[in-house]
């Protein structure tokens, strides 16, 4: 979904959920910084409804994997979301942010052929986070 207030005109804010076969409810996985500013991890993993509004503005879908066969990819899914490097840092830019948390599974979880949207601003901290890190050492 577009951010919120002004930097919506140029920026997104992206999420991912998910749910099992054989499940009820949906599981989000989302990073939003005003949880840091009330000493809270950023990072969330909880029930909540997979497409709402976020502040207003209409969610749109930028990957979808349907069907039977998937509860593997969304174990992969949950776990590279737990390694998330960043649980308790947010800077809008140049991350980590909520595009640096979905950029961060798609680098763990190749197989979900996710690319994010060129306005999805901090989706490549965590590659060039982590190619500096490998540098360094």
């Amino acid at each position: 979904a577009d951010t919120w207030g002004w930097r919506g005109y140029f920026a997104i804010h992206t999420w991912i959920a998910t749910k099992k076969n054989g499940e009820q409810q949906y599981t989000v996985y989302d990073v939003v910084g005003w949880r840091g500013k009330r000493n809270q991890p950023v990072l969330r993993i909880a029930t909540d409804i997979p497409d709402r509004y976020w502040y207003g503005e209409m969610p749109e879908l930028i990957m979808e994997h349907r069907g039977e066969g998937l509860d593997g990819l969304i174990d992969k899914i949950d776990k590279a979301a737990r390694s998330y490097p960043w649980p308790t840092s947010y800077k809008a830019y140049p991350g980590p942010n909520s595009n640096t948390f979905t950029g961060w599974v798609a680098l763990k979880v190749p197989e979900l052929k996710l690319r994010l949207p060129f306005n999805a601003i901090g989706r490549n901290y965590a590659k060039k986070g982590l190619s500096e890190a490998h540098s360094n050492q």
